[in-house]
């Protein structure tokens, strides 16, 4: 039994009365019709089971798609278990949703970002690069697509939209903090692509080493772990390997809340207390920062205007827009119970 044709355009217009090229602008350019002509087409088109244009065909004739690509540095599994990846995605989200534009997600993989074969097929108008290595190899495929391009923190590249913060300046103000409590044995938890004592190597993340050289400025040089990613369990081992050292360190850095609240955890597991024994700050003020135990001293960054402002750009740049000046976003040091004064 042959199976019901779809409503196409056509059969709209046939059972309206109205053009082909009259449908169209009832749902392209709805400003081109009366209000009462366009409700009349939409509601024979829904009677006789017409859903609208076809989005793939669409974007196949206009070659736009209205989707922004994301390109993620991490698997989605650990992209989403990081709150301060979710609260600057909802902020890049929120923006282009109300323009009628919709995310792309692309996750990372074993090289630092997604597969070239994936950004390859993406269908996406503009792209918006999360964190990313300085060589990811999925950058490389953007540029030969001709895409423009959004870099959210990293990597640096010419004449390319980017927002950042200001991540030295912020672990200068973490470092300086515990300075003035009186502290002068560091440990310094950081992230990026490898993982172990730096021995002076600077890692492949800009924020890495941005961080690292802000907390170098105060305490000049310290043990540094570098975890393989920024998660809890990367940071409880980390800190554990920092702590074990002679002379025991009496403040940890840590370059993300997540590898902090790793650590309060890798000190409750050695029998210490925090801030008694080991003070700890972070860098981000996720949501959780305010309520652990002890509450966490930490660098506030606008997450969420962060993904904003990106998405702003990513849709200036599809206005045809230039990319401009790199937006810097301002940091500020938020002081709870996991610093201490030095007794």
């Amino acid at each position: 039994m042959d199976r019901p044709r779809k409503p196409t355009l056509d059969t709209v217009a046939s059972a309206a009365g109205v053009s082909r090229a009259t449908v169209s602008n009832a749902y392209n350019r709805p400003d081109q019709l009366s209000a009462a002509l366009r409700e009349r087409i939409l509601e024979t088109a829904a009677s006789i089971g017409y859903a609208g244009p076809d989005p793939v065909a669409r974007s196949l004739a206009t070659r736009h798609s209205a989707a922004v690509g994301f390109m993620l540095g991490q698997p989605l599994s650990a992209a989403f278990s990081d709150p301060a990846v979710s609260i600057v995605l909802d902020g890049l989200a929120s923006t282009v949703d109300g323009h009628d534009h919709c995310l792309v997600l692309m996750p990372g993989g074993t090289d630092g970002g997604p597969r070239p074969s994936t950004v390859a097929r993406a269908q996406a108008d503009v792209v918006v690069a999360y964190s990313l290595p300085d060589d990811a190899p999925a950058l490389d495929v953007v540029r030969a697509r001709g895409l423009p391009l959004v870099v959210i923190d990293q990597p640096v590249l010419p004449d390319t939209a980017r927002v950042e913060v200001d991540d030295a300046g912020g672990a200068r103000m973490a470092a300086a903090h515990l300075w003035e409590l009186g502290h002068r044995r560091y440990g310094v938890l950081a992230f990026g692509l490898r993982a172990g004592f730096l021995n002076g190597r600077d890692g492949a993340f800009r924020v890495t080493r941005d961080r690292l050289a802000g907390y170098r400025d105060v305490v000049g040089t310290a043990p540094v772990w570098e975890c393989a990613g920024s998660n809890r369990a990367l940071g409880r081992a980390g800190a554990r390997e920092l702590l074990a050292l002679t002379p025991r360190p009496t403040a940890l850095l840590c370059a993300s809340d997540e590898l902090a609240f790793g650590a309060l955890q890798a000190v409750r597991d050695l029998g210490l207390r925090v801030p008694h024994d080991v003070s700890v700050v972070g860098f981000d003020d996720v949501p959780e920062a305010e309520h652990a135990e002890p509450p966490l001293t930490t660098v506030r960054q606008p997450l969420t205007e962060k993904g904003r402002r990106a998405g702003e750009l990513a849709l200036r740049l599809l206005d045809g827009g230039r990319p401009g000046e790199p937006t810097r976003l301002p940091v500020s040091l938020v002081e709870r119970a996991s610093t201490a004064l030095l007794t």
